[in-house]
């Protein structure tokens, strides 16, 4: 099994540059297939769930090649089959394409989507989108059978702003007859960019980054050309690291507003950031201040960076706190951080207390989740000593050439 060793308290510095949006890229593959001809997609990341979607469009009989960071694909020949479950099961995003097969064919087949185990995701709303627009589900444990005779605009106030839910439902209305009004939808950064990839093909979508989303369903997509917005995660993970390591690190191709939350939140706590159009400076400083952090949707805290920011507050004077309101089970890194030395305690799943400041040690340790183990990344970074993490293929999912760009940095970190 691969690894990753860490020698940590080296500092960085120099430019690392942001790949494109895992959660972005991960829905622009799916929403390629509602296109009858062929499309290109540029600053796609070089991620294991990348590879995992590429497996599941050849299963489809879709052509897709990809050059550099640019996926070219083909949906004129596709074959709308079931699914194998050891694809689904793979990553979350897999259920995107049972919105694109039911938009397109009015028909799917598909086993429940997999991904981290951080917690309760069901896809009750995605659900509730495709019967209000028509559609009957069938649920056989795992195993959904979707059909609909006709798919017709309907208006959908979903009991959550999911991002999931949001683009699952656009995906499936781009398609159908007639007006579909979606309400208490997300605003993340990510359905934006969906969005505007389906209007370049044809759609009309109007709304994306609102609380309602309006779309009149057209009856052919043609082909275009998009580009990968910037991971928000990735920059967000590096400019943490920045505070705690950095001199004059550069974090270029950032969208700053898309992070505000994250660095304002450092710049309370004492950080050194600049901010430009499209890039971060960050430097570290001597001391921090303790910060209280509530995850929330966009554009509140991201819970995918309530993690990553855990090694943060253990070095910041005081006690921090971290209020968890999206998912249950997004503690996870927190035994190992522990394990390393610091001083954290967990509440009902919920809520966690770090106290700091707390000096780690390197251990052995290992990534719980894809966000659980960036924050374990953080602490090997920061860590006296040599720290070994295990079960890396959740930070490969969704960090593009982690250790190459660490390295470049002045990370001394192996993958073995």
């Amino acid at each position: 099994m691969a690894k990753i060793k860490i020698e940590g308290k080296h500092i960085l510095t120099g430019e690392v540059p942001i790949s494109g949006s895992k959660n972005s890229a991960v829905a622009l593959i799916p929403a390629a297939i509602l296109c009858d001809e062929e499309v290109k997609i540029s600053n796609v990341p070089n991620i294991s769930d990348i590879d995992s979607l590429e497996e599941i469009l050849s299963c489809l009989n879709v052509k897709v090649s990809r050059d550099e960071n640019t996926l070219t694909i083909d949906s004129s020949k596709m074959i709308n089959r079931e699914i194998p479950e050891e694809m689904t099961k793979k990553l979350r995003a897999s259920y995107y394409f049972m919105s694109s097969l039911l938009g397109k064919y009015k028909h799917v087949e598909m086993y429940f989507p997999g991904g981290c185990t951080i917690g309760e995701r069901p896809i009750d709303q995605t659900l509730k989108g495709y019967r209000a627009l028509g559609a009957t589900v069938i649920e056989d444990g795992d195993h959904y059978t979707i059909d609909a005779k006709e798919l017709v605009g309907s208006r959908v106030y979903l009991d959550m702003p999911s991002v999931g839910a949001t683009i699952n439902t656009m995906l499936v209305a781009v398609r159908a007859k007639g007006k579909t009004i979606i309400e208490n939808v997300a605003k993340e950064p990510e359905i934006a960019n969906v969005a505007t990839f389906l209007n370049n093909m044809g759609a009309k979508i109007k709304g994306a980054g609102t609380d309602t989303i309006t779309i009149t369903g057209v009856n052919y997509l043609h082909r275009s050309f998009h580009e990968v917005i910037p991971d928000r995660i990735e920059a967000g993970t590096f400019v943490i690291l920045g505070c705690l390591l950095g001199e004059n690190l550069k974090i270029k191709n950032v969208i700053p507003s898309h992070i505000e939350a994250l660095t304002s939140k450092l710049i309370e706590a004492g950080a050194n950031i600049q901010i430009g159009d499209d890039e971060i400076i960050v430097n570290r400083c001597e001391k921090y201040r303790a910060v209280k952090i509530k995850t929330l949707p966009y554009p509140g805290f991201p819970t995918d960076l309530q993690q990553p920011i855990i090694p943060f507050l253990t070095q910041c004077t005081g006690v921090s706190t971290v209020e968890e309101t999206i998912y249950e089970n997004r503690f996870q890194n927190i035994p190992d951080t522990i394990l390393m030395g610091a001083d954290i305690l967990v509440k009902n799943n919920r809520l966690a207390k770090i106290k700091g400041v707390t000096p780690l040690y390197g251990a052995d340790v290992s990534a719980t989740d894809l966000r659980g183990g960036a924050s374990m990344l953080i602490c090997a970074l920061i860590a006296e000593g040599t720290t070994t993490i295990d079960n890396i293929k959740y930070i490969l999912r969704g960090y593009d050439d982690i250790c190459q760009k660490l390295s470049n940095i002045g990370a001394k970190i192996e993958l073995i």
